[in-house]
């Protein structure tokens, strides 16, 4: 039996695909940017409309392109963001790639940290707006969802001001995936998360001490990483997921 597979040639598409993503990529099309009519495209790349058509749509579903209909429309770049991530994250976990406690285990690593880069690079304008973000909780909530954004504000602005992008999108993506839980289970107000929770977490990185927000932080993770869990379980029941 031979001991390696057969070399797979491409299908034209794909070569198409990777030519194009390699332009945007190294900035021959920026953000904004209409890429080429098909027909010019497959002209350009001697190849059917077929293939161009295939690799425009792989190129929009990979978060690329965004194709516009009408007489002005047609393929444009788009500004790539860590958005995707958040729904891979959540695509894994609706089909039980991945669970809660593995999920939390990973914010208790990274937000701590977060929160302690945040300290460190505390300005006056980044106190303001977690300030800010503290007394938005108290506000009257229209509607379980707007109570659900304003209550993780705080944890989005610290991996914001950990100044580390990577960070800031894992952290961010699974932010989003607990949000879709506690919006499904819509759960009391007070029992996830109680006026003045953040408050601890927000007065120790607006004074700048990152070992007193990183000790904040974890506690804060470490009690509604509880709650989360019984949540959870709500949520598979709702929704008909399996563990």
């Amino acid at each position: 039996m031979s001991e390696f597979a057969p070399i797979r040639q491409p299908r034209v598409s794909e070569v198409v695909f990777e030519r194009i993503k390699e332009s945007i990529l190294v900035g021959r099309f920026k953000p904004g940017d209409k890429l080429p009519a098909e027909r010019d495209l497959a002209v350009q790349f001697q190849v059917s409309r077929v293939a161009v058509r295939e690799a425009l749509r792989a190129l929009e579903n990979s978060g690329f392109v965004t194709t516009r209909q009408g007489v002005a429309g047609g393929a444009f770049v788009t500004q790539l963001t860590f958005e995707r991530l958040s729904g891979a994250f959540l695509d894994l976990f609706m089909a039980g790639r991945m669970s809660t406690p593995e999920l939390h285990q990973i914010r208790l690593i990274l937000e701590p940290r977060a929160a302690a880069l945040a300290a460190e690079r505390i300005t006056p304008a980044r106190r303001e707006m977690l300030i800010k973000a503290q007394k938005d909780e108290d506000i009257d909530h229209s509607s379980h969802r707007e109570m659900v954004i304003r209550g993780t504000r705080v944890h989005y602005l610290i991996a914001e001001f950990s100044d580390n992008r990577v960070m800031q999108a894992i952290i961010g993506s699974l932010i989003d995936l607990n949000c879709e839980i506690v919006a499904k289970v819509k759960p009391d107000r007070d029992k996830v998360h109680p006026s003045g929770v953040h408050a601890p977490i927000i007065e120790t990185v607006c004074a700048g001490d990152p070992a007193a927000a990183t000790e904040a932080m974890h506690e804060h993770l470490k009690d509604f990483g509880h709650k989360l869990l019984k949540m959870e379980n709500l949520y598979r029941e709702r929704t008909g997921i399996k563990h």
